[in-house]
């Protein structure tokens, strides 16, 4: 029998890793964290949070792939400059540094949506991992990927 984690009860491994005990809520798929007055996430809701983040993930990983192979492309294209002005080298140049943004924010994306599959596998999916609160149900299904209640995002923004 396992022994399931209850809601801000933190074990010895958890206290040396140094996670914070509001952080330390382990919940069944439809156990998940919601804010007070909310619904709890139903099954239904859970396999479609999960089905959209895999689909999300499948898709950037295709936009990954396409990126690489272009910016293979561009990098080979860029040594056989031999004839080119000034405006087509500016033009290579650019293209290649805008493809090498859309691959970073592709990767950036793709850790955000692995990691909120991975919250979703230990039933931490919905909570602040700042302040340990619930994220809020309707915050999670708008913008899955969320790590963050709305007040700790907004102290983060305006801290920049």
């Amino acid at each position: 029998m396992v022994a399931k984690k209850t809601p801000g009860t933190a074990t010895a491994a958890d206290k040396a890793s140094g996670v914070p005990k509001a952080r330390i809520a382990a919940a069944e798929p439809g156990e998940l964290a919601v804010r007070p007055g909310e619904d709890p996430w139903t099954p239904e809701e859970v396999a479609e949070a999960r089905s959209g983040l895999l689909s999300e993930a499948l898709r950037l990983r295709a936009e990954i792939t396409h990126s690489e192979e272009s910016l293979v492309g561009l990098m080979r294209d860029s040594g056989d400059g031999a004839g080119d002005d000034q405006a087509d080298t500016g033009t290579k140049n650019i293209t290649r540094e805008h493809e090498m943004a859309l691959a970073a924010n592709a990767r950036e994306m793709l850790e955000q949506t692995e990691r909120a599959l991975d919250r979703l596998d230990t039933g931490t999916y919905g909570l602040c991992e700042n302040c340990g609160n619930p994220i809020g149900k309707a915050r999670m299904q708008a913008f899955p990927r969320a790590t963050l209640c709305v007040e700790c995002k907004q102290k983060q923004e305006r801290r920049y």
